[in-house]
């Protein structure tokens, strides 16, 4: 594992090769990008020798999530797997420090010594409190390289905003998306995708299709989060169509929606503002539970 960061940030170091890993552990020689979409905003990730995790949320139906300053949300779904039913991972990709991201199950049973690819307040709160010292801090378009063999992916932090009103910016965690190029160590990347957190629109995320042009998929966290006062924090459907649009990406995932009683904006109301927008051939269906394989010659992903 290598890291490629900017000047001062901590290395990640490596892990040897197959290290946690089962002896059937669902690997795929194919050039694709497997996904399991687990619930919320964590998606278990695979291509070749890779898997990566993604805020990792795995409350049950019915408990609470610390979203801070006194606030709790119900979950209203279950997730589809269990935490300590895991593959070995070989990363995890944290979008933002919240309690319906990184919960207190993950906390207690991933390795201390998973990389953690996060914001550098996240990065300094889990390396500090928590004991996850191979955490890595990225600021905007600063970058950090997993490999395994003769694959890698390439994470690059994308511009995030959480709240659009600065006093509540201060107030909630910094937040991150992310562009994953995933590919030979030594070559081209075969296949980008980029994974938005929990953003608002704001004029900055139009720098990514312009540095990271032709994403193979997008994948959109929805559900028109609200918190007391009306104050939206996550995209609703209007907002999440219009950022399709404007990353142009060849195939849209939404998640984030419907798992948490914060959440006001159904998946129903993005799947008709893409329709709209001229957007409704490029969304996968893939609902929670559910598996797809998005092949890296660009045809379409298969869900099942």
């Amino acid at each position: 594992m290598s890291p490629s960061l900017g000047p001062g940030r901590p290395p990640g170091g490596s892990r040897p090769s197959g290290a946690g890993r089962p002896p059937d552990d669902g690997r795929s020689s194919a050039d694709q990008l497997g996904l399991h979409f687990v619930g919320n905003a964590t998606l278990l990730l695979r291509y070749r020798g890779l898997t990566l995790l993604t805020d990792p949320n795995f409350l049950h139906r019915g408990e609470h999530a610390h979203l801070g300053y006194g606030l709790f949300s119900r979950r209203l779904t279950e997730p589809a797997l269990d935490v300590t039913d895991l593959p070995g991972l070989d990363a995890v990709l944290l979008s933002h420090l919240h309690g319906d991201h990184w919960d207190r199950r993950a906390r207690r049973h991933l390795p201390r010594d998973l990389p953690v690819v996060t914001t550098p307040h996240a990065c300094r709160r889990l390396q500090g409190l928590h004991g996850f010292r191979r955490a890595v801090g990225l600021r905007t378009w600063e970058e950090y390289t997993v490999r395994r063999g003769d694959d890698q992916v390439r994470v690059t932090a994308a511009p995030g905003r959480h709240a659009g009103h600065p006093l509540l910016r201060r107030l909630l965690p910094p937040v991150m998306g992310s562009l994953l190029e995933f590919g030979p160590v030594a070559g081209p990347p075969r296949l980008r995708l980029y994974i938005s957190g929990d953003t608002l629109m704001f004029p900055d995320l139009a720098e990514i299709p312009r540095r990271f042009p032709g994403a193979d998929l997008a994948v959109l966290h929805l559900g028109g989060t609200l918190l007391p006062g009306g104050l939206l924090v996550t995209m609703d459907g209007a907002q999440g169509a219009e950022l399709a649009r404007l990353e142009d990406p060849r195939h849209v995932l939404p998640v984030h929606y419907g798992d948490y009683t914060v959440m006001r904006s159904p998946l129903s109301d993005f799947l008709a503002e893409a329709e709209r927008l001229g957007l409704g051939d490029r969304i996968v269906h893939c609902r929670h539970g559910q598996r797809a394989v998005v092949p890296a010659d660009g045809s379409d992903p298969v869900v099942s």
